[in-house]
């Protein structure tokens, strides 16, 4: 394709550019994330401390996939979500499942009496340290994955080159000491980073746009003739890649 087809098929690409839930199937033949080579993993880290009638949140549950993944009684689930398009879609499919859900994106007040929940799990969502500690119950856990700061920074850079970024200082070290000084515990964690490929620019282009927090002001417009460097590396290297970066832990409120 010469450059005013490529401009073409990225921008209807941008068009196309969004998300329901979390759900990255339109692009799954197009890139590969090591997401699921971590040394951990989240779900059996959740249920070797979660009992049947623990009562539980998922802050940021998207649109509850992963929650009902875990299979725990609706009647003692409950969860949050910010996300427009999320929200009207957690209010039909987990509202009608008897899971009590609501609406929330401030995180400092969350709406939930104090010592409510056995646990509260977090899987790239955004959290408060203090507002978990008041609405955990004594001996409480609170148990998170999360995308560290230095998470796709080589894609973020190959299009958007020295942007700050989004998140800095989100990491395992920085996290497990603020939660220590609001009064935890931390029982385990690890951090790891794992490849992220891309093996067509049209697929980089959707990704960028969707992940709009990492990729600022990115737009096929303004990152044009990035895009078509990143174009030449794939054509002679068959994908461009990056770095994922999570990190986990377990943190317990003591009283």
């Amino acid at each position: 394709m010469n450059s005013s087809e490529l401009l073409s098929k990225w921008k209807q690409e941008e068009e196309k550019a969004k998300i329901i839930g979390w759900n990255f199937s339109y692009i799954e033949d197009r890139f590969h994330s090591d997401e699921d080579a971590l040394p951990w993993n989240y779900t059996d880290v959740i249920k070797r401390y979660m009992h049947d009638n623990h009562r539980i949140l998922d802050i940021d549950t998207g649109g509850g996939e992963f929650l009902l993944s875990l299979g725990h009684p609706y009647q003692l689930t409950s969860a949050t979500e910010g996300y427009l398009p999320n929200v009207e879609l957690c209010r039909k499919k987990l509202g009608n499942l008897g899971i009590g859900f609501h609406e929330m994106s401030d995180y400092s007040k969350m709406p939930f009496s104090d010592s409510t929940f056995d646990m509260v799990i977090n899987r790239h969502g955004s959290y408060d340290a203090n507002e978990i500690y008041r609405i955990l119950k004594s001996g409480g856990l609170f148990i998170t994955q999360q995308v560290g700061e230095d998470n796709d920074r080589e894609l973020v850079e190959m299009l958007l080159p020295d942007s700050p970024k989004t998140f800095a200082g989100h990491n395992l070290k920085s996290q497990t000491e603020l939660f220590e000084k609001s009064g935890f515990k931390i029982l385990e964690q690890g951090e790891a980073f794992r490849p992220i490929a891309f093996y067509d620019t049209a697929a980089l282009v959707w990704f960028a746009k969707i992940i709009e927090w990492e990729f600022v002001d990115f737009s096929v417009d303004r990152c044009f003739e990035k895009l078509l460097e990143v174009e030449k590396k794939i054509a002679q290297n068959c994908s461009v890649s990056g770095r994922i970066h999570r990190f986990y832990f377990v943190a317990k409120k003591w009283c």
